[in-house]
């Protein structure tokens, strides 16, 4: 059967997804500077012999087309661009790249679905279409390497019915995934502001207009926002991450600059907390005599898996490793690029689990920690390639 092929040669290749892994994630690259890494994944397509082409920059398009006659389409996506972080994990294959680390897993992403090449390569004459894998640079940052790949034509000539990603995740054991229908991950927006008072003695403050008191007081008003003025039922985040004063002990400054994130799970309540948002912020600074610029770099989308898709791959999930392992994500605040894909076509993104407890690999994403279990490989290439061929057989 398909299955147990599929599984034998994951088995046979783990060693080189580990081996793949550890040299990425030695060697990570910052969003759109992945000129190393597409060489590397260029370089392990042409030892398969799997045709390939470069896109938007640093992206690579690999196309494996099986040898039965069939026009079906379906893609695959992985990412992989690093992050700029210092790593702190002691280990032989630690970043070689001061300040720049894999802690968000996109090295196993890619290795993973290197290794998922492989295996459609090897099983071309058991299955009928067309596979596009799609190594995407740039999700970590706006626009988003996902934006460019699609205005670049990545969904066309030819043309996915579906595409399907997965990412990992520290939160469940190695050996499990995760899928939700319908809503999974949030938008994303960035926000800066700028207050502006006038500056002065700190002993002196009947005499200024103190930003840091009005930014305090936007900080803390901006909360309605999610506590008074949304939906209790649908999911909103605002955080503030960032607040320069740039004053002294007994120096009041003439301004305060602050950096956030918004993050909905609605597209219609998002535009209406912009709006809000701005309104309160500057309302408060105008009636404390100060003034303020509130400016929105609108981000990534509501990430929205087709209901249909994702049941194919709960099924497809279930009869690869069992029922106990294919477990239901939650709603995800975190927000991915990958949700400009489910914009354009039938799109899943579901969760790989890369925890273990008992090996303490447990610490969140985007840590200078991060780590994965390596025995999540042993799931990932080989599902992937199943889904694959599954949802290629099945699909109408």
């Amino acid at each position: 059967m398909i299955k147990e092929r599929i599984q034998k040669i994951s088995t046979d290749i783990f060693d080189t997804v580990v081996a793949n892994r550890r040299y990425l994630h030695a060697n990570p690259e910052l969003s759109f500077k992945e000129y190393k890494t597409a060489a590397f994944i260029q370089s392990k397509l042409n030892e398969i012999g799997i045709q390939w082409k470069t896109m938007s920059g640093t992206g690579v398009v690999a196309t494996i087309k099986g040898n039965l006659d069939s026009e079906k389409v379906i893609a695959l996506r992985a990412d992989i661009d690093a992050l700029p972080i210092r790593e702190m994990n002691e280990v032989s294959y630690k970043s070689t790249c001061e300040g720049v680390m894999h802690a968000c897993g996109h090295d196993a992403h890619t290795a993973s679905m290197l290794g998922t090449a492989f295996i459609l390569d090897s099983l071309k004459d058991e299955f009928g279409g067309t596979v596009k894998i799609i190594f995407q640079p740039a999700e970590e940052i706006l626009p988003g390497g996902a934006s460019l790949m699609i205005k670049d034509g990545v969904l066309e000539n030819p043309a996915p019915s579906c595409i399907i990603g997965q990412h990992v995740s520290p939160f469940i054991e190695a050996g499990t995934i995760a899928v939700r229908p319908g809503k999974f991950m949030a938008s994303m927006d960035e926000l800066f502001v700028t207050v502006k008072g006038k500056g002065g003695h700190g002993a002196q403050p009947h005499q200024n207009i103190d930003p840091v008191v009005i930014t305090a007081q936007i900080i803390t008003s901006l909360q309605q926002v999610v506590s008074r003025i949304s939906n209790p039922f649908s999911p909103t985040v605002l955080s503030f991450g960032k607040v320069i004063a740039n004053g002294a002990i007994n120096i009041i400054p003439d301004e305060v600059y602050m950096e956030g994130t918004f993050r909905a799970m609605d597209e219609q309540w998002r535009d209406q907390a912009h709006e809000r948002m701005i309104k309160i912020a500057t309302g408060i600074a105008e009636s404390m005599g100060g003034s303020c610029e509130f400016k929105i770099s609108k981000g990534y989308p509501v990430l929205v898996n087709n209901p249909r898709l994702a049941e194919n791959i709960k099924v497809f999930a279930e009869d690869y490793l069992g029922n106990q392992n294919v477990l239901e994500a939650e709603k995800w605040m975190a927000a991915e690029d990958f949700a400009y894909y489910t914009q354009k076509t039938d799109a899943c993104f579901f969760v790989l689990g890369v925890g273990n407890k008992q090996k303490n690999i447990s610490a969140p994403l985007h840590s200078p920690n991060f780590s994965i279990d390596e025995q999540a490989f042993n799931v990932s290439t080989g599902l992937m390639a199943y889904i694959a061929l599954q949802q290629l057989k099945n699909q109408v």
